[in-house]
């Protein structure tokens, strides 16, 4: 059975850590702007904790350091074409709409511009009036809720119209358009509710699941539906001053199971993504052993935290500052990642959403 634990937060731990000692310094022509030719034909940085060693490699070699006995887990979440550009119903001005999170009344949070026509009982139009967004409320942070209107008898569901006039709501160092929407979903993402890509994930191709079951790897799917609080820049000076926002998330009996089956049996956990590892330690007890569940998690990750239920990570290489990289710095240690970071710069290796990939183990 899966529990209903509310909203999950780790017990902040004190630390003289400052939010600009995760800085560093990137050359603009080194961010992605577009996906690689082939997914898995990225390059991958493979980082030993253990030993600081850095190898060198294609994402497809990950096969290679897998065992047998090993379990990745991926977020299947699947990302919502979320950025709807359209016009104020009675002014004619442009209106740009950035769907946040499906609340249970129906209605949506939204983040609106320009916000500050954005008032109460204010109405636009998107799609050529296919869909009508009237602002019901403003919440705390400035996000409105909005009610849409649609003509329900053409259209099963809301996700039917985004998919049909939305817009992938790409982050905002990717200024090159996007020719196909799925090069911004991994290929088993199937649960709808992102408003960003859990890229970290976008390096798999069928073909390479395939064959890392075939070794006999694990393959489990979590739930986390990414919201924008994850890459909101940390404005705190002091990191364990910084607050995470909530985001919904789900681990089911059977991945929960197989998870402590593999680790019982000496096999490693590696968390696909920075979302997956949140999971997983939103859930694990002290002794790894996670817990079928679905709730909402704040958790924030940093130097100084315990890992419970991750073995290895893969993940991108995240904007300064962010706490992304806090999290992987509190997995291999600040002063290695920032120096592993300093040879990827130097390396050249693309970073960011369509960027390359890391091995954390």
């Amino acid at each position: 059975m899966e529990h209903n634990e509310g909203l999950i937060l780790n017990e902040r731990k004190p630390t003289d850590l400052l939010t600009k000692d995760f800085y560093y310094e990137l050359p603009e022509e080194l961010i992605a702007q577009s996906p690689s030719k082939t997914r898995d034909g990225c390059r991958l940085l493979v980082l030993e904790r253990a030993t600081g060693k850095i190898s060198h490699r294609v994402f497809s070699d990950i096969i290679e350091y897998l065992n047998p006995e090993d379990m990745l887990v991926v977020n299947s979440s699947k990302v919502i074409p979320a950025r709807l550009l359209g016009k104020s119903a009675k002014t004619g001005s442009e209106v740009e709409l950035l769907l946040l999170r499906a609340l249970e009344s129906g209605e949506w949070e939204t983040l609106v511009r320009p916000g500050k026509r954005a008032k109460v009982g204010a109405a636009s139009v998107f799609g050529d009036g296919v869909l009508t967004a009237t602002v019901t409320g403003i919440v705390e942070g400035g996000n409105r809720t909005v009610r849409f209107e649609y003509d329900r008898e053409r259209y099963a569901s809301i996700y039917e119209v985004l998919d049909e006039i939305g817009n992938m709501p790409l982050p905002p160092y990717i200024t090159k358009k996007l020719e196909n929407k799925d090069d911004y979903q991994t290929v088993y993402a199937r649960n709808v509710g992102s408003a960003a890509a859990p890229t970290a994930g976008l390096h798999f191709t069928p073909e390479l699941i395939e064959r890392i079951k075939e070794k006999g790897v694990g393959f489990g799917e979590v739930t986390l539906h990414v919201g924008l609080g994850t890459f909101r820049p940390v404005k705190a000076e002091r990191i364990d001053e910084h607050l995470m926002h909530g985001e919904h998330f789900v681990i089911d009996e059977e991945c929960a199971r197989e998870i402590n089956e593999r680790r019982k049996r000496g096999g490693r956990i590696i968390a696909v993504g920075t979302t997956s590892c949140r999971v997983l330690e939103s859930v694990a007890d002290e002794n790894g052993v996670v817990r079928p569940m679905r709730g909402e998690t704040g958790i924030f990750i940093y130097p100084g935290y315990t890992f419970r239920a991750i073995d290895a990570l893969i993940t991108n290489f995240h904007l300064p500052e962010s706490t992304l990289l806090m999290l992987i710095s509190a997995f291999a240690d600040r002063e290695t990642v920032m120096n592993t970071y300093k040879i990827a710069v130097e390396e050249k290796y693309r970073f960011f959403s369509f960027g390359d990939a890391m091995l954390i183990e």
